[in-house]
């Protein structure tokens, strides 16, 4: 996705160029012919391509309606999927039980952060059908990675060592049951969201629907000149150029937004968002780092020293 405030105007004619040129072409070949080598009486009454432009409006309209409800979705679903990401660490931070802030408990908490980072960045790349794994490297464990690699879906794959060290921690009592549960709950969460999205990409907007609002569309452009030459002249061809482009690009926008996940400048912007997730997480983890390294300093002070003697220990 493009992620800038203004898409230039060449990117977006650029979409419809090859409509465009045939509009032009087809209304200048109208016109020479009209006026220099037929140069018979052809109009017929406006009040057609009107009533045609109307039903084409109506048509439209629905269509970029029902693809803004599915981009819209999609951004709902990402939304939920960075309030849930911070749940699930905000818990296994504050559930996992470690009163002397021992380096186990901190690597584990440190390794259920960063694997939920990359199922972040894999749910979106696969989505947008790349590589998934890719921006695991770095985040998760070489044989995490290699039990990924066994499974096609890749994000399910990684909720399944989420809910794998979770049933650790909950043998090894470092959480009770209801903090299983909830936890637990969060990851149920997770899942629903990364079906939402699966079923928004998985979903193809009805063909026929686009083929006949298409159909329309050119029957449209192909009485417009007949209705405007005798009025308009050689003026009809800008002016036909125009609104047919109009009509096209409200037709792209909407064929854009029905598919969110395609890596476009209209897309939901998953990468965006889970470098936003990211930073977050990151950000509790170093705060509960700090936390740690203050513990430790604590103890490291305060310990009892060795007497130089012999070997007791004096307070």
């Amino acid at each position: 996705m493009l992620l800038k405030k203004r898409i230039p105007m060449k990117y977006v004619l650029g979409k419809i160029k090859v409509e465009i040129a045939l509009v032009i072409t087809y209304t200048v070949m109208f016109e020479i012919f009209h006026h220099y080598f037929i140069n018979l009486p052809v109009n017929i009454p406006i009040a057609i391509p009107t009533m045609i432009g109307t039903i084409i409006s109506l048509l439209l309209a629905f269509k970029s309606n029902q693809a803004y409800d599915r981009w819209w979705e999609a951004r709902i679903v990402w939304g939920a999927i960075v309030n849930d990401s911070r749940t699930l660490i905000r818990q296994v931070l504050t559930f996992y039980k470690d009163p002397n802030f021992s380096v186990e408990a901190s690597e584990f908490k440190e390794n259920f952060a960063k694997r939920q980072i990359a199922w972040c960045y894999s749910l979106g790349q696969a989505l947008r059908n790349k590589d998934a794994v890719k921006p695991l490297v770095g985040l998760v464990s070489e044989d995490e990675l290699r039990f990924i690699k066994n499974h096609q879906n890749v994000p399910n794959a990684i909720l399944m060592l989420h809910a794998r060290d979770l049933r650790i921690a909950k043998n090894e009592k470092k959480i009770n049951m209801y903090q299983q549960v909830e936890i637990d709950n969060t990851l149920s969460r997770l899942c629903d969201e990364m079906g939402k999205c699966e079923r928004i990409k998985n979903t193809i907007f009805p063909t026929t629907y686009s083929m006949y609002t298409r159909l329309t569309l050119c029957l449209f452009i192909l009485l417009l000149p007949f209705g405007l030459t005798s009025v308009l002249s050689w003026f009809a061809i800008p002016l036909i150029t125009a609104i047919a482009a109009s009509f096209f690009l409200i037709e792209r926008m909407a064929i854009h937004l029905q598919d969110p996940f395609e890596n476009r400048p209209t897309d939901t912007p998953v990468t965006a968002i889970a470098n936003t997730i990211e930073k977050n997480i990151m950000q509790m983890l170093n705060e509960y780092q700090s936390e740690f390294d203050i513990i430790n300093e604590f103890h490291l002070k305060n310990e009892p020293k060795k007497s130089e003697s012999n070997s007791y220990y004096v307070l």
